[in-house]
This record gives structure tokens, C-alpha cells and sequence, in this order.
């Protein structure tokens, strides 16, 4: 019988290259949150005035969610 757990061979390159991709998709997410982050501060005050009350979710998560919606776009492309 043999041992295969002897012969494993490790990849350096892959925790590198893990963390660079890491790293970048932060970097686009938070260059995405914050041009996200005045267009929602609008959209929430808009409706907030309509509806005359504070609605549940503010300008951050808006942005937040949107930053989450379009980062992936953009790695999957």
C-alpha cells in the first residue's frame, strides 16, 4: 500500500495570489461605496422626504448593498 499524504505538493504562488486578489476586490469596493455612498444620501433623503418619515435602511447600507451588487460585476466580467 503506499502513502500519498507524503507526496503533497504545495503551491506557494496560490495564498499570494488569494490575498492580492483579496485586496484588490476591497480596494474597487471601497472606490465603488464611496461614489455609491452621495447618489444614495440623495435617494434616501428624496424618499425620506416624501414619505415624511425616516425610512429603515439609511445612505450606508444603500451604498453598502450597492458597492456588494456591483463589485462581483466587475471580477466576474
Amino acid at each position: 500500500m503506499s502513502d500519498l499524504t507524503s507526496d503533497i505538493h504545495v503551491d506557494e504562488e496560490t495564498p499570494r495570489r488569494k490575498r492580492g486578489v483579496r485586496s484588490e476586490f476591497m480596494v474597487y469596493f471601497a472606490i465603488i461605496f464611496l461614489a455609491a455612498l452621495p447618489l444614495a444620501t440623495l435617494t434616501w433623503a428624496l424618499a425620506a422626504i416624501r414619505s415624511r418619515s425616516l425610512t429603515d435602511r439609511g445612505p450606508v447600507a444603500r451604498a453598502w448593498s450597492q458597492a456588494r451588487i456591483i463589485t462581483p460585476m466587475i471580477f466576474s466580467a
